[in-house]
């Protein structure tokens, strides 16, 4: 049970005081108290609070870490979970420039789902939206550890939801069907070998650069025509599986595409991990060689480019990530569905999926066409046919 009695006092001015306080014992059965300047504010806690002792989550305040220290106790775990160094320092970014700064000295107990909306409201302010969202992310991933400690009775940040953005923001920019055919005849025609197979794997497949860099031979099917997508290259070169269960995947190859890896595989230099794509000093390929080394000369030769800037007069349009795109919009020329489309790319949910793709799909549907194959559709009817 708990009283709530009113408070009379006088201060050193000579004025009145008066407030309302709650008396009550915790799980523990110590006596506690919490003081409001209003009485309904008063029964409207004592309720929630009576109710968190009797489920065995309530914290008194006055023994309440603060978000600063839950922090520090949900980043021990994420290293001991064996969490990679990149994505542990990005945590610890978040922390220390946004979270901390902005809340760290508050209480976990006094926190409320309003004062969690001005957290994000600030943060939205401050920075950019999709590093309000990461630092938000990473935020409600503090309070669920600490609540799971018996630290925290309720993650009042879960009912917080991210305003949406306009459908247009975050919308994918994949090469025309020109850039496409262009930068596969610069491939083709390059002495690059190592090259034309990293540009047609990435195009055809839209594996992401990581997972390329970390694939083995021996998750190439050239028998069945498929790729299994089972590792990744982190930004320091350690492999490891994906980041997600949704990243494990089988992606179907074309003909092309076998043809030009047996004929590399013939030519790639042996490696101790059976690399399909090892460095030219026999390492992990860094993303930074990839780009420069084998994907800048390829769309430089196709003249799909941009101003640079500079002495470079001309730059590569499109990174790794573009050749991602690249596939994902031949796959909705293809006719796929969207659950498809997400499984191949690897998402995590179909709602990724549409707020990238959404467009194309909707684009693809508004004047309905013959469905051709990725290959007539980039390089025309076989010879003899008339195109309708």
């Amino acid at each position: 049970m708990a009283s709530i009695r009113k408070r009379i006092w006088w201060k050193p001015d000579g004025t009145q005081g008066v407030a309302w306080q709650v008396d009550y014992r915790d799980a523990a059965g110590n006596r506690r108290s919490k003081q409001f300047k209003r009485k309904k504010d008063a029964d409207a806690w004592a309720v929630k609070a009576l109710d968190e002792v009797q489920r065995g989550v309530h914290t008194p305040d006055s023994v309440s870490i603060t978000v600063a220290k839950a922090a520090d106790l949900w980043l021990d775990s994420v290293r001991a979970n064996g969490r990679e160094p990149t994505t542990i320092a990005a945590y610890e970014q978040h922390i220390r420039l946004h979270i901390v700064p902005r809340c760290g000295a508050h209480k976990l107990s006094q926190l409320t789902a309003p004062k969690v909306r001005t957290l994000l409201d600030g943060w939205l302010s401050e920075l950019s939206r999709a590093m309000a969202t990461r630092v938000f992310r990473t935020f409600k991933a503090i309070l669920t550890d600490a609540q799971a400690r018996g630290l925290l009775a309720k993650n009042v940040a879960l009912a917080v939801q991210i305003p949406k953005a306009p459908r247009e923001r975050g919308r994918a920019s994949p090469p025309t069907k020109a850039e496409i055919r262009a930068i596969l005849k610069a491939a083709a025609e390059s002495d690059n070998l190592m090259g034309r197979a990293i540009v047609e794997l990435l195009i055809f497949t839209g594996m992401r650069a990581s997972e390329l860099r970390g694939l083995g031979w021996r998750a190439v099917d050239m028998k069945r025509g498929i790729v299994r997508v089972e590792r990744r290259a982190d930004a320091d070169g350690i492999l490891g599986p994906p980041k997600s269960v949704s990243g494990f995947r089988i992606i179907p190859l074309l003909g092309r595409v076998v043809a030009t890896l047996r004929e590399w595989k013939l030519a790639c230099p042996p490696h101790a991990d059976g690399l399909v794509f090892p460095s030219p000093k026999g390492r992990v390929l860094s993303h930074g060689v990839l780009a420069k080394n084998y994907l800048k000369p390829i769309l430089i030769a196709a003249g799909v480019t941009k101003p640079g800037d500079g002495e470079d007069e001309a730059v590569a349009k499109y990174t790794a990530h573009g050749f991602r795109h690249a596939a994902a919009s031949l796959w909705i020329d293809q006719d796929l569905n969207a659950k498809r489309v997400q499984t191949l790319v690897g998402h995590g949910s179909i709602q990724v999926t549409f707020d990238i793709y959404g467009h194309l799909f909707e684009e693809r549907d508004k004047d309905p066409l013959e469905v051709n194959a990725i290959e007539r559709a980039l390089f025309g009817p076989p010879a003899g046919v008339e195109r309708r």
